[in-house]
């Protein structure tokens, strides 16, 4: 995909990871939807700032009106309540699955004829290395990230005959706010993560992996030979 000359929208643009997405897609020349459910607090140069709720679908469809350009969607909007599943909040765990899930099936089915009539394009999902493993402490939210995993490889293969690439960004702890009671050794750097990621969407991946504990979960899926 050319991301230089897509026109790009990413959810949860105010800050962490989403924000950084948003300011090296601007910075590759792409013209940049930098959506927050407060707009106003999105302080990047050169976006155009766009209202959007994701755990709302009048939300979603006042933002696919107005982003009728799009050829690239960067579901990155999140949530991490930290509720476990037995004694865990309901409300947290459903906020979860309404998020990581929920919103991010719902921009999809918004944004796919978008950019399908626009000629093709992306959706970039960011999953996390607890789309294969869970503990119980963080139990409702890998089980929205496993969701959102099953979700994406599902519509990868609806939407692969439509000219449109559905790529997954699998990755551990960030040096964001949402990890802020993580060890900073236990930490990777956002703009990194951000960057491996659309050169790997530039190039057509599927699956992107994007430190090495994710690697490492990973290849300890496969069965023993």
């Amino acid at each position: 995909m050319d991301i230089e000359n897509s026109v790009a929208l990413v959810t949860g643009a105010n800050r962490g990871l989403g924000r950084i997405f948003a300011a090296q897609l601007a910075g590759r020349g792409a013209k940049v939807y930098a959506t927050a459910r407060r707009p106003e607090a999105i302080d990047l140069p050169g976006v155009v700032p766009l209202r959007l709720d994701v755990t709302d679908p009048a939300s979603v469809a006042r933002a696919a009106a107005v982003a009728q350009d799009a050829t690239f969607v960067i579901n990155n909007a999140g949530s991490s309540t930290g509720a476990a599943l037995l004694d865990g909040d309901p409300e947290r765990i459903r906020l979860e699955m309404e998020t990581h899930y929920f919103g991010t099936l719902g921009v999809t089915r918004a944004f796919a004829p978008i950019i399908e009539r626009n000629g093709g394009g992306a959706f970039l999902n960011v999953l996390s290395v607890l789309s294969w493993y869970h503990p119980a402490g963080a139990g409702a939210y890998s089980a929205a990230k496993a969701a959102g995993w099953a979700l994406t490889d599902a519509v990868r293969e609806q939407l692969a005959p439509r000219g449109i690439l559905v790529a997954a960004l699998h990755v551990g702890y960030m040096d964001t706010d949402m990890a802020a009671h993580v060890p900073a050794d236990r930490k990777v750097d956002p703009a990194g993560v951000a960057a491996l990621a659309l050169d790997a969407v530039a190039k057509g991946e599927t699956e992107i992996l994007a430190d090495e504990l994710t690697r490492t979960v990973k290849r300890n899926l496969a069965p023993a030979s």
